[in-house]
């Protein structure tokens, strides 16, 4: 299977996008939310406990700098519709895996590890912003679906209900899912249960034989490491010393053939 670069791809093709901007139309999604970053940017974001948010890891990393991001300029928009939110949250500190490393070499390694949460200063208690559950990698074939803010879309998510997993490599995911810029972080459900549980976060996008797909991590191992990191002490918060841990310019092997967007 040989990925390639193609940025317009996901724009060519009939996704069925639906559209969440109203709230009966996005009730079940007000976990999801925008993570604004310094008004500069944004990624998307979901809520697995009431002060927790999943997202990717590169996310908290300065596009010209390379540094991590002060948390202390990232807010949480929990529900973000319209320009308003059900609840709006700074953020305390941040965790990213311990293995990521933030550079601009396309490689299986940064997709694999590209996972991270944040914590935010206080819990989210609104009966309308349920935190999502997490669950097992999901198999290939199996159908998922991601909710997303993209570009295009800032300001009100989107939901694509039914797309699947094409292939697992090495602890990524390759999927059919539309994603653009925007949608970095976005969470990746199953629908198998009760309600959807989140069993990847979206770390780019690419072309395989014409077609848009979007690729993400497995959480197992990596949520519960995650975890442990904060639990340890050693998430990063408002005025840590940013230095440079965890950032290289060393390049990696692309082992699937692929050139990364960061979506």
């Amino acid at each position: 299977m040989v990925l390639a670069l193609s940025p317009l791809a996901a724009a060519a093709q009939d996704t069925g996008l639906k559209s969440l901007e109203t709230s009966d139309a996005g009730r079940d999604w007000m976990a999801v939310g925008r993570l604004d970053i310094d008004g500069t940017g944004f990624c998307t974001g979901a809520l697995i406990t009431p002060t927790l948010v999943l997202t990717a890891a590169h996310c908290l990393f300065d596009k010209v700098t390379r540094q991590r991001i002060d948390p202390g300029r990232i807010e949480f928009l929990a529900g973000w519709r319209r320009g308003r939110a059900l609840a709006y949250r700074s953020v305390r500190q941040a965790v990213v895996h311990p293995a990521y490393r933030y550079d601009d070499k396309a490689s299986t390694d940064r997709v694999r590890h590209d996972v991270a949460l944040i914590e935010l200063f206080q819990p989210i208690r609104h009966t309308s912003v349920m935190p999502f559950e997490t669950g097992r990698r999901p198999a290939r074939g199996e159908d998922v679906g991601v909710v997303s803010y993209a570009k295009d879309r800032s300001e009100a998510p989107s939901l694509q209900e039914v797309c699947s997993v094409m292939a697992r490599q090495r602890g990524v995911l390759v999927m059919s899912c539309d994603v653009d810029f925007g949608s970095s972080g976005a969470p990746v459900f199953s629908f198998s249960g009760d309600r959807p549980r989140i069993v990847s976060v979206v770390s780019a996008k690419a072309e395989l034989e014409g077609r848009s797909v979007s690729l993400g991590t497995s959480l197992e191992e990596s949520l519960e490491l995650l975890q442990a990191e904060l639990l340890a002490g050693r998430g990063f918060g408002t005025s840590p010393d940013q230095g440079g841990e965890g950032v290289t310019g060393g390049a990696a092997r692309n082992q699937i053939g692929a050139k990364f967007v960061r979506p």
